[in-house]
């Protein structure tokens, strides 16, 4: 891997830099403390990031998408980060999956997604079903030309700007190694579908206004035509956007990090005690050392993992290791971030404690920090145990 950045890549970190300070990060305060984004605030957001050619960046140039390469995307996810979920969510990323749309679907799923006319939301996870994605309960039952589904979903983050949902349900089981196993389908469900209830879920401390919600589905009837992929190959379509998917989440833990640590460094020049700046003690001046040390350590992992991506050789534990890491090296600089900034770091008078608060999820979502080393330290043993 070329660790030099091409010119085009080095544009590109300053075009969004310079929209993350100029669109995003002067509604960062007012956003967390009134816990929503109003509609024309999301509707600005959007259409500026349309007009400077962000939306959609992850998608293929061929249906419309920006059409670059996961490293250039791990280099937005970085800058985007840098303000609250609830802010860069509007610079839309839609579903990879969706590329699995056929037929009609693509003219009225995936290319509404891709310019900005419709949006998507991601519903797998469910109350008994958090880690052990296999277990949900949903159900799906063909009856004629459509699928009944009846089963709840929680934990859906953006379902309530969302048009449509991705919902995951069982609609068969199978014998694996003598255990009973879910055949999943996946079902472009509308909004207005009957039989369909969503509701907001409980509030979350880590990125105000970026809500989860509940999702209900009583005797909900989906057309036969609205699966996406093929019956019984839900996990088809979704465990390629998953993996990648956390590769993406440690680039956002790699930028949260790093104004961490700008935010760290420049209190340590300002602040003044006994006579002189913190930063010339060394209680304070290791802690930015250690931190931009193990921040550049993520963001390298990050970034040849996402190249590693890009070649086809990239493996579920390398996109876990990335996952992993950055998420914990973030908790610590964000931790130590509070620390440096004494008992300011706590008050919302700066950013730090919002960082601190948006931190935390990053090391339970997309999957959680022992669910990455189970998959990791599985895949170091797999050859030996055979």
């Amino acid at each position: 891997m070329n660790f030099q950045l091409t010119q085009e890549q080095e544009m590109l970190v300053d075009s969004v830099r310079s929209f993350v300070e100029k669109e995003l990060l002067p509604y960062e305060t007012e956003v967390d403390r009134a816990d929503e984004v109003s509609p024309e605030l999301a509707a600005q957001i959007r259409g500026k990031a349309i007009a400077a050619g962000f939306y959609a960046f992850n998608m293929p140039e061929e249906v419309g998408g920006g059409g670059l390469d996961y490293l250039s995307q791990a280099l937005i996810e970085r800058e985007l980060s840098k303000v609250s979920w609830a802010l860069h969510v509007f610079v839309a990323r839609p579903s990879k999956i969706l590329m699995a749309c056929t037929g009609d679907q693509i003219n009225d799923y995936l290319l509404p997604c891709i310019q900005g006319e419709k949006i998507d939301c991601f519903a797998l996870t469910e109350p008994g079903a958090g880690s052990d994605a296999n277990a949900i309960k949903t159900r799906a039952v063909r009856e004629g030309d459509d699928f009944v589904l009846n089963g709840s979903k929680h934990f859906i983050s953006h379902a309530g700007h969302a048009d449509f949902a991705i919902v995951f349900a069982v609609t068969d089981t199978y014998e694996h190694n003598g255990k009973k196993r879910n055949a999943v389908t996946s079902f472009l469900v509308d909004r207005n579908t009957p039989g369909m209830t969503i509701r907001r879920g409980p509030k979350c401390v880590s990125n105000r206004g970026y809500h989860t919600f509940e999702m209900f589905f009583d005797d909900c009837r989906v057309p036969a035509s609205k699966v996406l992929g093929e019956v019984g190959k839900g996990w088809d379509v979704a465990n390629a956007w998953l993996t990648a998917g956390r590769v993406m989440v440690a680039a956002n833990c790699v930028g949260q990090a790093q104004r961490a640590l700008d935010v760290s460094l420049q209190w340590a020049a300002d602040r003044k005690q006994f006579g002189q700046a913190i930063g010339n003690f060394q209680g304070v001046s290791f802690k930015l050392a250690d931190m931009a040390t193990q921040i550049r350590a993520a963001e390298l992992l990050t970034l040849h993992t996402a190249w590693k991506m890009d070649q086809g050789t990239m493996t579920d534990g390398e996109a876990g290791m990335a996952k992993l890491f950055a998420s914990e090296v973030l908790g610590r600089a964000a931790d130590e971030a509070v620390q440096i900034f004494g008992g300011m770091g706590l008050m919302d008078e700066s950013p730090v404690e919002r960082i601190w608060r948006n931190a935390r999820i990053e090391r339970v979502w997309e999957g959680t920090s022992e669910i990455q080393r189970h998959i990791i330290s599985r895949e170091l043993l797999r050859p030996l145990l055979r």
